[in-house]
């Protein structure tokens, strides 16, 4: 009796390899934004009290300086007060109750709605900020100044890298001298440059109402953005110790009136504007970061806001900061733990390298701090990629080689599954007895997407492949794929009618198609 011939499989080898490239459903990738963290816990319950207590102890006896006319009207109106020195005391009572009314989780909208993140809770998120004044050229091993077009630029590569989940204007616009010019320009060249959720800062007040006027005109008329607000604020509210910073938190209160999601960012250095010990830099950092959401929750009860507690260290040989630091790094996850212990989203800064380059000093720096940051569960990890400098310069290239670095923490931060099927005794058994290894089980193809997740740039070949393939190292090949990705991808999500709308009315000079100062990859 003949053998019944044996069936092909549908598309052969080239048809299994193909199917196992193809891009994975979101909720079946081994990473993805927003999964849950908090694993790593570097304060216990009684000493995250401690912070809590001197923080509100220090709004209550110290108060902040320098508080604007609305903060000043809602707070004194709500039970606080100003002291014989101007400075606003802010009753413990009028703060826990802030908390209480404080958004707890809202949606950071993206431009293109897939590529909204949900804030909040336990999940995690890694993408970019910074004001750096200068890029790294590859070519050159120099830096330059930066420039709208920058700006651009570096939206656009985030837009086409799946592991950075929101952008923050990652550089200044140096090229725009007058500030009106150098806001608008930078608010439009990050939201033109990526579909994912976005965030900028202001100079000035009246360049809030204007640039929301322009993202009306982006989004479709006038009351869009308010409707599905698509950019958050980055407001640096605060001199530390303690003051108010009077334009910044003027800004705020246009954000405020504006529907405009805020990141309440206090950034002071230990050892200089704030203690050298890291839980009075934790402590104070807090007090100030309640200040303004209590403010602004008076204005607006349940205003999207993030607890941006982003306390810098210092090198304190010299005072300059030191961004990559392992002190940097535990004191970012502590105020992560901290923030969503008392239930509030939270935001820190981690991937600040202090290396000039994207070498093995900024790999280790950065790598150690945002896994630091993951773990201890902050919603928001912003600076995690591209700054170099301590946060003076920018690269294109290390946007891409952070890229695969966030991957691999994120997949971390999602840690191990276990239950019966993960264990796998069963599989366990069946190879025992029959072929010896698990190369073939049905169980390996499943996993080998879902499970695992491969480098976009990073090279795993042997060292005679690395060579025959011409020995390319890391930033020589994130440079290549940089600049393809410059040269192809431009986003189109803002309608075309509305983007020539946008430019006639104002002096927008990002180039969409690519040319202009900074276009290249450097």
């Amino acid at each position: 009796m003949s053998e019944e011939p044996r069936r092909r499989r549908s598309g052969g080898r080239a048809g299994r390899i193909a199917e196992r490239a193809a891009p994975l459903q979101e909720d079946a990738r081994p990473v993805r934004p927003g999964l849950p963290g908090g694993k790593f816990k570097p304060l216990v319950d009684s000493e995250m009290q401690q912070v809590y207590d001197t923080a509100l102890n220090l709004l209550e006896g110290v108060g902040m300086g320098s508080p604007v006319p609305e903060f000043v009207e809602v707070v004194v109106d709500a039970g606080g007060s100003l002291d014989d020195s101007g400075r606003l005391l802010y009753p413990r009572a009028l703060v826990e109750n802030a908390i209480a009314t404080a958004a707890k989780e809202w949606t950071w909208h993206g431009f293109d709605d897939d590529k909204s993140i949900e804030v909040g809770g336990d999940r995690v998120h890694f993408g970019t900020a910074g004001a750096a004044v200068l890029m790294y050229d590859y070519q050159t091993n120099t830096f330059r100044h930066s420039t709208a077009q920058d700006v651009y630029n570096c939206a656009r590569l985030v837009d086409h890298l799946d592991n950075i989940h929101f952008f923050v204007r990652t550089v200044v616009a140096r090229d725009r001298e007058d500030s009106r010019e150098l806001d608008l320009n930078t608010a439009y060249a990050a939201t033109a440059g990526t579909g994912k959720p976005v965030g900028t800062s202001w100079f000035e007040r009246a360049h809030v109402y204007e640039t929301v006027e322009m993202y009306d005109m982006m989004a479709g008329g006038e009351g869009s953005f308010r409707k599905r607000p698509f950019v958050a604020a980055n407001n640096t509210f605060v001199v530390p110790p303690l003051r108010f910073a009077e334009e910044s938190t003027n800004c705020m209160v246009a954000q405020v009136e504006s529907g405009m999601p805020i990141n309440l960012l206090s950034a002071g250095q230990a050892g200089a504007t704030s203690p050298a010990a890291l839980a009075g830099s934790l402590a104070q950092a807090l007090a100030e970061c309640l200040a303004a959401l209590t403010a602004v929750n008076l204005m607006s009860p349940g205003h999207p806001c993030v607890m941006g507690l982003w306390p810098f260290v210092s090198d304190l040989r010299t005072g300059a900061m030191s961004g990559g630091s392992g002190e940097e790094g535990v004191l970012n996850a502590a105020a992560a733990q901290v923030v969503n212990w008392i239930g509030l989203p939270s935001g820190v800064a981690a991937g600040m390298t202090d290396s000039k380059v994207p070498d093995n000093q900024a790999g280790y720096e950065k790598g150690i701090n945002v896994v630091l940051a993951g773990q201890a569960g902050a919603n928001l990890v912003y600076e995690s990629a591209g700054m170099l400098g301590s946060l003076l310069s920018c690269s294109l290239e290390a946007l891409v080689i952070d890229n695969d670095m966030l991957g691999s923490i994120n997949r971390t931060v999602r840690g191990i599954e276990v239950n019966d099927e993960t264990l796998s005794a069963a599989l366990i058994e069946e190879v025992v007895n029959g072929p010896g290894h698990f190369l073939g089980s049905p169980q390996t193809l499943e996993l080998m997407q879902k499970e695992y997740i491969y480098p976009l740039i990073g090279d795993r070949d042997t060292p005679d492949d690395w060579i025959e393939a011409g020995g390319k190292h890391a930033l020589q090949v994130a440079h290549e794929f940089a600049a393809q990705v410059l040269s192809s991808h431009f986003p189109a999500h803002i309608d075309p009618v509305a983007d020539a709308a946008v430019r006639e009315r104002y002096n927008i000079v990002v180039d969409r198609t690519g040319g202009g100062s900074g276009s290249g990859a450097g």
